[in-house]
């Protein structure tokens, strides 16, 4: 048996082939597995389970049916979707998980999480993170219009956009370090929760790195975004593989 771990597929209607892409994923390849593990960014925005989508609607409805089959289903809400809540997650069959969160996994004790909380040297980010976190703040803003938050979460991409580009045009190097992981965090999660391994997403660089961390040999697994192709990992007893998945 196998479970699958997904992050970042920022499926949004702009972009049809992923989301048709995902759906056969979930037709074809997740039935019988042990569980699927979705952490984050499973959507490109969410301002709240009441917006119309009818994308959303048919991705729900085949998480749907792949949770009511057997298949248990996982979610770690990512920067693009932390405002998915109950209502969405009771209609796909979603089990809401924190951020991180611990599993075992064959035997083995797993941390879990979107990669975000690693990503400590992008300060204005960690900011913005701590406050949209807030449950004041999320309360405050799903009260608003749905136009309103409409106009907020363009304005909020509008700006994130910009300041990528701006990092992009200065010094590449310091986005990349910026963008990616601290080294540091990383150790210091590995030591404060006590595990060798650790699967997360956020950062788009799938890759298996293996490092030591608090004088042990330990594993960090990074999956893939699905901007142009699907990314999937799949673990077993006998380890685990990062496979993509091909578009028609």
């Amino acid at each position: 048996m196998t479970t699958l771990f997904i992050s970042d597929l920022h499926l949004d209607p702009s972009r049809p082939e992923i989301t048709d892409l995902f759906l056969r994923f979930l037709r074809e390849q997740a039935p019988g597995a042990d569980a699927l593990y979705i952490l984050g960014d499973l959507f490109e925005a969410w301002i709240g389970d009441d917006t119309p989508s009818p994308a959303a609607d048919a991705v729900a409805d085949a998480l749907k049916v792949l949770s009511d089959s057997g298949v248990p289903v996982y979610f770690i809400r990512g920067n693009r979707d932390f405002l998915l809540g109950e209502d969405y997650a009771r209609r796909a069959g979603l089990r809401i998980l924190p951020d991180p969160c611990m599993i075992e996994l064959y035997g083995r004790p797993v941390l879990l999480q979107h990669g975000d909380l690693l990503c400590t040297d992008d300060i204005p980010y960690q900011q913005f993170r701590a406050q949209t976190r807030d449950p004041v703040f999320q309360a405050q803003f799903l009260s608003q219009p749905l136009a309103a938050r409409i106009a907020f979460a363009q304005k909020a991409r509008e700006a994130s956009q910009a300041r990528q580009s701006e990092m992009k045009q200065g010094d590449r190097a310091q986005f990349e370090t910026v963008t990616d992981v601290a080294p540091s965090e990383v150790d210091a999660t590995f030591v404060r929760h006590g595990v060798d391994t650790m699967i997360h997403g956020h950062t788009h660089r799938p890759a298996i790195h293996a490092l030591q961390a608090g004088g042990r040999d330990c594993i960090r697994i990074v999956l893939g975004d699905w901007y142009e192709q699907g990314s999937v990992l799949r673990v077993d007893a006998n380890g685990w593989s990062l496979d993509t998945l091909a578009r028609d």
